[in-house]
């Protein structure tokens, strides 16, 4: 396992990643970036006008132009083996199972997405980690996905409460739990509040976790969602945000984009974990900070997260937000070494 927080960051071979930094931030550089525009302006918005309330489509045709991007950008996605619907005091959440003979006895994986972007954010990841692991996805209730709130989420502690609700049901046991961007941030909050349930913790690019995103990258994240500005201005902030064109025919790219435009997403606005909540984290935990662009606060972030107990932090070079997929086949090496080094512990 590479060095513990205590002995400064892990800087991994870029050669290990796979491929040039151009290449990887060719296809999915700034669709994901959305997710954060759209995240910047909603926290905004709740500081100053209170508490959210319950996600929603704004109309019925919103609702249908949305589920059929959401199908084309699943369809990236191995089949899986279950689809279930949760029920939770705060609604329905829609759960994807993926699960193999080779996966008998071993710990399973949670996968939580970032704002806007589902289960299908994990197109690029989710294949490496099948063949020894049993995964559960879902959507985010009061986010943009299948799942269905019937109850608003007001603070972070609801928000672990209905994920421990999900698990409850599909993983009494235990489970290694990876969350990115506004994932990242519940991950870390479930984390907190059941720590007996988590055997580890992946934190790839948590906005609101560490420390707040940088001004500049609001700004433009602002920028890139405000609605009467002419698109190429939009498309510009997105540059910025993810290091690469925006490509409006990626099918994640179509689906966030209706998510943004049909979507009225209610969540609870993060705030940075302080240092009591930092030192109860006491499971291995795993954090990835982008080395440019971050919205996850940079080095900054890096520097909190090196407070856990025992965590590992790699800023990957050549990484944005976009992490996830930027950095796929790094990640493919290094998350399932993680979690066989956790259950060693």
């Amino acid at each position: 396992m590479s060095e513990r927080a205590n002995s400064g960051d892990v800087r991994p071979d870029a050669s290990r990643l796979g491929r040039s930094p151009h290449r990887w931030l060719r296809r999915t550089g700034t669709s994901l970036t959305v997710v954060l525009a759209a995240a910047g302006v909603a926290g905004i918005r709740q500081f100053f006008f209170g508490a959210p309330g319950i996600g929603h489509f704004r109309d019925a045709e919103g609702r249908r132009i949305y589920v059929e991007a959401y199908d084309r950008a699943m369809s990236a996605l191995p089949p899986p083996t279950t689809t279930r619907d949760i029920v939770t005091r705060f609604g329905s959440v829609r759960v994807y199972e993926w699960f193999s003979g080779g996966a008998d006895g071993a710990v399973p994986v949670v996968l939580i997405p970032g704002m806007s972007s589902g289960v299908p954010m994990w197109a690029d990841n989710l294949g490496t980690f099948l063949p020894r692991r049993r995964v559960l996805a879902f959507d985010a209730l009061g986010d943009a996905g299948l799942s269905i709130q019937s109850v608003p989420l007001c603070s972070s502690a609801q928000q672990a409460l209905w994920i421990s609700e999900v698990l409850d049901e599909l993983a009494p046991e235990g489970t290694h739990v990876v969350g990115h961007s506004f994932g990242g941030a519940s991950a870390a909050a479930y984390a907190h509040r059941f720590p007996e349930r988590v055997r580890s913790l992946t934190l790839l690019e948590p906005v609101f976790t560490f420390a707040y995103p940088p001004v500049r990258m609001l700004a433009w994240a602002m920028v890139s969602t405000v609605p009467f500005l002419p698109e190429s201005w939009h498309n510009t902030a997105l540059g910025k945000l993810g290091g690469a064109e925006f490509d409006p025919n990626d099918d994640m790219a179509k689906m966030i984009a209706a998510a943004s435009e049909h979507f009225s997403a209610q969540l609870p606005t993060p705030s940075p974990l302080n240092d009591a909540a930092l030192t109860s984290l006491v499971m291995p935990t795993y954090v990835a900070i982008a080395e440019r662009d971050s919205l996850a606060g940079g080095r900054s972030a890096a520097e909190r997260a090196h407070r856990l107990p025992n965590a590992t932090v790699d800023i990957v070079p050549d990484t944005t937000h976009s992490l996830p997929m930027q950095a796929k086949d790094f990640l493919a090496v290094k998350l399932p070494e993680f979690w066989c080094d956790a259950e060693r512990e």
